[in-house]
């Protein structure tokens, strides 16, 4: 499994971008699809984007997030990226890498084999 960590998550406001950055130590995710979810206070877990391996040449969202999210990987800095613009406050939520040993893209959770801890965003009105 490879080992996740990502970083940059904070308290913004309505409106503001962060971007959150998920590291990989242990095998390098190059022959991963990759994923970023989220779970919000009272809510299930949910997928907000997904990028394919190797080229990362295709990448999907969720209508909520669509347009204003962008999922993005840099295989030789072994590096995912999520860069999150107009955030809203139902945005507000722990934000999860995840990696997943398929071919081509993933936007089903239990195809993700290695998780990171987790970081939280918080968007205030």
């Amino acid at each position: 499994q490879a080992q996740l960590a990502e970083f940059g998550g904070g308290s913004v406001q309505a409106g503001d971008s962060l971007t959150l950055t998920c590291t990989s130590s242990g095998r390098p995710f190059t022959r991963d699809a990759m994923g970023w979810f989220r779970q919000g206070p009272g809510k299930e877990r949910e997928i907000v984007a997904a990028i394919t391996w190797l080229t990362g040449s295709t990448q999907w969202y969720p209508d909520s997030v669509k347009g204003r999210f962008t999922i993005s990987r840099d295989n030789a800095k072994n590096i995912v990226t999520l860069q999150m613009n107009n955030l809203k406050p139902e945005d507000t939520a722990v934000y999860y890498c995840a990696a997943a040993r398929v071919s081509g893209i993933s936007i089903l959770a239990e195809q993700y084999d290695s998780w990171g801890q987790g970081t939280q965003v918080t968007v205030s009105s």
